[in-house]
């Protein structure tokens, strides 16, 4: 009788423990739990030891890590009707476990296709050279458009990287030669900038010169000690009449002295 019983109470033992282990649940620090009854929601539970009434009520598990999501590279036409191959990642995470859970199917595959229709539209507002050089403000510009319109399902989208902008090989080279041109367009604008300021000073220059005709003959006479030095050749250099006035005048004085004694 009493091995009866022990067999009897082993029996039910061993059919209610799967029963009490499934009504036992540890969540981790980063995992919350929605729990339903009976289909309604209950409440978000976690983390830590859970106990749900089994049969009654179930609980579905939800990360609320941030979540690292490529983005598939997509086609996308610039403003100024440039094809170009765009892909991105994506930074989020579940603030909301309850909406994530119960306002979408599936928050993980409804962000992706979100975040891929975003990175289309938002791009295609752009032109092609705002793509390239105005990344960072775009980074933004998707980020909060996607973040606004995730809240409903209890999803912050944190950032978002535009990885790649790809070109074809016919547009790489117009941008090249595009780039070219405006190098050029530079050198001419710098040279032309230097030929103003070297005419502006030597028009000062000549202005000097007109109202000290000493200090034009002194640069007469640095001159010809430039050319006298080069020894390679022979060099015939007229000398103005007003040079030789000059000369002569300096001299007069001293021989009218010579003479006076």
């Amino acid at each position: 009788m009493i091995l009866d019983i022990g067999v009897g109470l082993g029996a039910i033992i061993v059919l209610l423990f799967p029963l009490v282990a499934s009504a036992v649940r540890v969540l981790r620090e980063y995992e919350r739990g929605v729990v339903f009854q009976l289909g309604r929601f209950w409440g978000v539970k976690g983390p830590g030891l859970v106990i749900i009434i089994p049969l009654l009520q179930q609980m579905v598990r939800v990360d609320l890590r941030t979540v690292v999501l490529d983005v598939p590279t997509q086609d996308v036409i610039s403003r100024d009707n440039v094809s170009v191959k765009v892909n991105a990642v994506l930074y989020f995470r579940v603030v909301d476990p309850e909406k994530a859970i119960i306002q979408v199917a599936n928050f993980m595959e409804a962000t992706s296709q979100l975040a891929q229709t975003t990175l289309r539209a938002v791009l295609g507002k752009h032109e092609l050279d705002e793509m390239l050089a105005e990344r960072e403000r775009l980074n933004i510009d998707i980020q909060q458009v996607l973040d606004t319109q995730t809240d409903a399902w209890g999803i912050k989208v944190a950032n978002v990287e535009i990885k790649h902008v790809d070109l074809d090989e016919s547009m790489v080279r117009a941008i090249a030669r595009q780039a070219e041109a405006e190098r050029e367009r530079r050198a001419k604008v710098i040279h032309a900038e230097g030929e103003l300021q070297a005419s502006e000073k030597l028009q000062q220059a000549a202005f000097v010169l007109a109202r000290q005709p000493g200090a034009m003959q002194l640069r007469y006479m640095q001159t010809l000690g430039a050319i006298a030095g080069d020894k390679s050749s022979t060099i015939v250099f007229p000398l103005p009449l007003e040079l030789l006035g000059t000369i002569a005048g300096a001299l007069d004085p001293a021989r009218s002295k010579e003479k006076d004694p």
